[in-house]
């Protein structure tokens, strides 16, 4: 156990996971953050998947609380917020981790209630996290927030909606630090790249009928980086320092963790 984030509290919204082989960015960023010390708040829409995150980390001895929310709903963020602040009396640290790309196409073939869907969820969620989480951080002079965006935002992919919804966090992102900046509240991004997390080797096989270890090897053989893709705890980690008075110094930075895959140009 470290104490790198010790005495603070944060949010992980989207702190389940879809099941699979792998841990999943949410959860892998809950446990490391209660092994640092913080005390977090697990926030998900399916309340059995935060429980058993809850449950990892209490077999540590680390001190966490699953939510039920569904992040789309203004309602439901306003709770998360005030039922945070009821138990633990501050809010530190948010760290927004939900993502979806199901029913993602082209611009032809993307049908409107996907796109609209899937920026709900990828977009307008992270704003309602910030929304009713600012206030209390506003209050405080202090707070760090983490946006999950995707190395997409940048890199060529035909998932329209799921690209241009993380575009948007990016610039998300960039405003809310800059508006925030002279109250003490950093507002950071990471972008991960290729990673071995359920969501992407048991959702991409599933939605594509592609063997999973097919998949991986592909995947592992478009990064740059020699070991091939990247996993759930590379996000934690880089989650870990933008949390940690470690990067006071750092707002508005949108950080790729992706092996080189962003730089990959020309």
């Amino acid at each position: 156990m470290g104490n790198r984030l010790k005495g603070k509290v944060a949010i992980i919204v989207g702190a389940g996971q879809t099941p699979g082989d792998t841990i999943g960015n949410g959860r892998a960023m809950a446990v490391l953050f209660a092994r640092e010390g913080a005390m977090v708040m697990l926030v998900d829409r399916r309340l059995e998947s935060a429980m058993e995150t809850e449950g990892m980390i209490k077999k540590e001895n680390g001190e966490a609380f699953a939510f039920k929310a569904d992040i789309t709903k203004s309602g439901d963020c306003r709770a998360m917020a005030d039922a945070c602040v009821k138990r633990y009396h501050q809010i530190d640290i948010l760290v927004n981790n939900v993502g979806i790309g199901k029913g993602d196409a082209g611009p032809v073939k993307l049908a409107e209630e996907d796109w609209e869907r899937i920026f709900s969820v990828n977009l307008k969620g992270m704003f309602l996290a910030c929304k009713y989480v600012l206030p209390v951080m506003e209050q405080q002079g202090r707070g760090s927030i983490i946006n999950i965006s995707s190395a997409a935002a940048v890199c060529a992919v035909s998932m329209l909606a799921y690209k241009t919804s993380k575009a948007g966090v990016n610039a998300l992102t960039h405003s809310i630090a800059m508006q925030y900046a002279k109250k003490g509240i950093r507002v950071n991004a990471i972008m991960p790249g290729l990673m071995k997390t359920s969501m992407a080797i048991e959702g991409i096989s599933q939605a594509k009928g592609i063997d999973k270890d097919e998949l991986i090897k592909m995947r592992d053989k478009m990064v740059p980086l020699k070991g091939g893709m990247g996993d759930a705890w590379d996000t934690a980690y880089a989650a870990l320092f933008l949390a940690s008075d470690e990067a006071k110094f750092i707002t508005s930075v949108v950080l790729p963790v992706d092996g080189g895959q962003c730089a990959k140009i020309g």
